[in-house]
This record gives structure tokens, sequence and C-alpha cells, in this order.
């Protein structure tokens, strides 16, 4: 095995900025395999960004070293060991160095897809969610569906809470436009309660709730809170299985963007659009009349700039 002094060369060839190999593009790329998919949160992502960024030298740091350099506490990089699969950061760094020093089965040098940096890894883990999702639209029957069902539900609610508000505000934002009465709920605990229990005395049938990593409890409840008012439940999420699927009645499970600190919805925002599309195809003449009335209404108030 490679002495600790070879590498800390091989990190200092990294920091000074020298061209590294296409074979040493891989122990990173070994690296975002081993974290990716671990349901990790926004302060364990840093601590895995960095290692992912310094492979090799973060391989010699100690718990206190590689502590520092994050801005974490020691005990924070111990929760994030236990969390990608270590009994603690000791067989982490075993790990690390392992694969910093190409010391396991097949060597650095293996043939390994070279993916770029890290802004470019997660281009490419997004690219790889819309083609799943590009897959899921082959048989665009159940979007149909849905959006008949969310066009005939009078009020519709809109469901988003923590990260999930912008998806569900952009959802609603847009609705408005096709849909005569569409109500947004993003807090939660009783104000969800309420607006939950008036939307079913309205007269509505469905709510459209929006739940991405890390799932919320509140979210859960609220949905539970949902269906016991008797609304129907349809879900956007990342996960087709899980205790928020168990309780909706529709489920579309699609990718994350989980390379960076802070996850990217790139599908989620196209499956919304795509849900919108078959709204507005549900009921053309009344898509049609309120559009236009919208534009009206745009162009006496001067809403948005010419030219």
């Amino acid at each position: 095995m490679p002495s600790v002094q070879q590498a800390r060369a091989q990190a200092s060839a990294i920091t000074a900025g020298r061209t590294v190999p296409d074979a040493e593009a891989a122990p990173a790329s070994r690296l975002r395999e081993l974290f990716d998919g671990r349901g990790l949160s926004p302060g364990q992502r840093r601590i895995a960004q960095y290692l992912i960024e310094h492979n090799a030298e973060a391989a010699v740091l100690s718990i206190t070293e590689l502590a520092e350099r994050v801005g974490v506490s020691q005990p924070s990089v111990t929760r994030f060991a236990t969390a990608v699969g270590f009994s603690g950061y000791p067989a982490l760094r075993e790990r690390l160095r392992s694969i910093a020093l190409g010391a396991i089965p097949g060597g650095a040098g293996a043939a390994e897809e070279n993916r770029g940096n890290e802004l470019q890894a997660a281009v490419d883990a997004e690219i790889a969610n819309l083609e799943n999702l590009r897959r899921d639209f082959a048989d665009p029957d159940r979007v149909i569906r849905l959006g008949r069902e969310l066009s005939r539900s009078s009020p519709l609610t809109v469901l988003g809470l923590r990260i999930s508000v912008s998806l569900a505000e952009y959802f609603a934002y847009a609705a408005r436009r096709i849909h005569p009465d569409v109500r947004l709920v993003t807090r939660g605990g009783s104000v969800a309660y309420d607006a939950l229990l008036q939307s079913h005395e309205a007269g509505g049938t469905w709510i459209l709730a929006f739940a991405m990593p890390r799932h919320a409890q509140e979210t859960l409840t609220a949905i539970r809170v949902a269906r016991g008012a008797g609304l129907r439940v349809a879900l956007v999420t990342d996960l087709a299985l899980g205790p928020l699927a168990d309780e909706a009645d529709v489920t579309f499970a699609t990718g994350t963007g989980s390379r960076l600190v802070f996850d990217s919805y790139a599908a989620p925002g196209l499956l919304s659009a795509a849900l919108l599309q078959a709204m507005t195809d549900a009921d053309p003449e009344r898509t049609q009349a309120r559009l236009e009335e919208y534009e009206q209404v745009a162009e006496q108030h001067q809403f948005f700039l010419k030219g």
C-alpha cells in the first residue's frame, strides 16, 4: 500500500492545480457512488462534498482535522460516517485510503467514466432523472387521468411544506390561471388542518401534495388529515414506497438531484408542468376563457414588461 507521504503528495498535486490523469478521477467517482442515495442531510452533504473534492488529502486527516476543514463538529463527522454505512470515522477513513490510493480490487486505474467536476456530475444526475421521467411518460394515461381529476376538483388544494414549498407555489401559481379555485397550503399543523377541512366542506375532492427529501412528518400528518376528511390525495415525491406513498391514492415518484448540498428538482418540476398541461387539456374551453381573461387584466394593469 502506498505510504501516507505518497497520499499527501497526491493531494498536493491536486490542490496545486496540476493536471490530474483520468485514472485519478476514479476515486471521486467511487466516492459519489458510495455516498449517493443515502438520504444525507445538508450538513452531511457538505462533508461528502469535501471528501469527494479532496479525496487523497482527506484519506490522511484525523477526525479533528476533517471537522475543522469542513467547518462542522466532530460528532457530526461521526454521524456522517454512520449514515454512509460505517461503524465510525476510523472505518470510513480506511475506506477513503483504499479508494484514494487505489488499494481496492480493480485499482484506481480500472476503466471508469470520468464524470467531470462536481457541478457537472450534478447535471449528469439530473439528466438521468429526466431520462427516467421520459420513460415514464411513454404511457401518459396516468398523467392525463390525474389532470382530469384535478381539473374537476373545486376547490383544488395544493400542499407543500418545508423544502417542498417552492414546488407547491409554482404549481398553484400556474394552476390559478386555468382553474377557478386553487388553494395553497404551505404551513403545517392546525393551519393545514383547517385549510384541508375547509376545502372538503367547500366541495373539493382532491389535494395535490409535494413531498421532497427530507420528508417532513407534518406532511404525512396533513395527508392523513386530508384522507380522514374525505379528500383523495395525489402525491409527487421521490419514493414510490414508504409511509407517504402508502397514504396516497395516486403517487408519482420521480428522482431529485442529490449531488450538491441542497437538492435540485428538474424532474419534479417537469412532472408538475405535465400535470398542468393535462389540466388544461381536460377542459379546453374553460382554459381558453380564463387565459384570455387573464391576458386582458395583465395588459390593463401592465403586469409585464414589453419588448
